[in-house]
């Protein structure tokens, strides 16, 4: 079973025209409520992969209410640490005419140090009975910023895979902390650690520091140009299918469900890197934040190209012949 952990979920409102005719007043857009947040978006790809998940959350207040709605109506399995404060809500807009759609993000919520301690406290009892634990999205508040490293440090006592996606002032304390797996954005990584990046050799330098943290695997992508990744100490640049894209929203969760989905099914590293890549390809396609199908996502896995640099694994030959 795969847990994933959200700490600043939202509430998408989601307003879908035929067509936006005018930049004032528009009528007869029709409303969906669905729950949102990197974490929430990863468990909704996983269920569509067919993987029991279980994603752990916060909500509160009457958008809470519609957020615990929209995860049954999905039937996405749930457990939720209640808040006082209302949870995040996003206004999306879509004009089916022109493929466009728009995002409005509420401010985050505050999040008591109770209830962070209630959050852990479910937390470690769930990771003991995972295999796979998923830490992803933004951390709302300041309080909130020691949930991660912690979970992390949880994970390795237990010995679980840990998978994060993360980014900004707990990002550091992460690392810290030694995560299996690590995804990020490149902008996500330069904006959290005023890095530079903008070379093959300054990348190379940031992936050797995180293999000396004890991170075993780090996929840097961009969007949808080629990207960078490891497995220990082996670097390999990843050729990205070109597409039509649509909506790139969630392709970066839709890209770490894949990387937890070869590691549930014990998928070689490119097995899973080359499927991991196609559910992202795939994801930005549609309108649908990850709900991408396995068969939609095997068209680009040929188009995946993976390039060793610098030193290659050695494949050794012992057979018994």
């Amino acid at each position: 079973m795969i847990l994933t952990v959200t700490l600043n979920p939202l509430l998408e409102q989601r307003f879908i025209y035929k067509q936006i005719k005018s930049a004032s007043l528009n009528r007869d857009g029709k409303l969906f409520f669905a729950a949102g947040g990197k974490g929430i978006n990863v468990s909704r790809q996983l269920k569509n992969l067919k993987v029991q998940n279980v994603a752990l959350t916060f909500a509160g207040g009457t958008f809470g209410k519609l957020f615990r709605n929209s995860l049954k109506n999905e039937e996405i399995d749930f457990s939720l640490i209640n808040t006082k404060s209302d949870t995040r809500t996003c206004i999306v807009v879509i004009d089916s005419s022109k493929d466009n759609v728009s995002y409005f993000f509420g401010e985050n919520p505050a999040v008591t140090k109770e209830e962070v301690e209630n959050f852990v406290f479910k937390m470690e009892k769930m990771i003991q009975n995972c295999e796979i634990v998923v830490f992803s999205g933004s951390s709302p508040c300041k309080e909130t910023d020691v949930i991660f490293p912690a979970g992390i440090e949880m994970a390795n006592k237990y010995d679980k895979v840990s998978i994060c996606d993360t980014y900004g002032s707990h990002l550091n304390n992460c690392f810290d902390a030694s995560p299996r797996i690590v995804h990020n954005n490149i902008e996500e990584m330069v904006n959290s650690f005023s890095l530079k990046l903008d070379s093959k050799r300054e990348i190379i330098k940031l992936l050797d520091s995180l293999y000396y943290k004890g991170i075993k695997q780090v996929y840097l992508t961009e969007g949808d140009k080629d990207f960078y990744s490891s497995s220990f100490d082996f670097y390999y640049n990843v050729t990205v299918p070109k597409i039509e894209g649509v909506d790139s929203t969630g392709s970066g969760d839709a890209f770490v469900a894949g990387i937890a989905y070869g590691w549930h099914k014990n998928l070689t590293y490119n097995e899973q890197l080359k499927l991991a890549v196609s559910l992202g390809a795939a994801n930005a396609e549609v309108f649908d934040v990850c709900n991408v199908k396995l068969k939609d996502a095997e068209k680009f896995i040929e188009r995946v190209e993976i390039v060793s640099i610098g030193k290659k694994i050695k494949i050794i030959n012992d057979s018994p012949d």
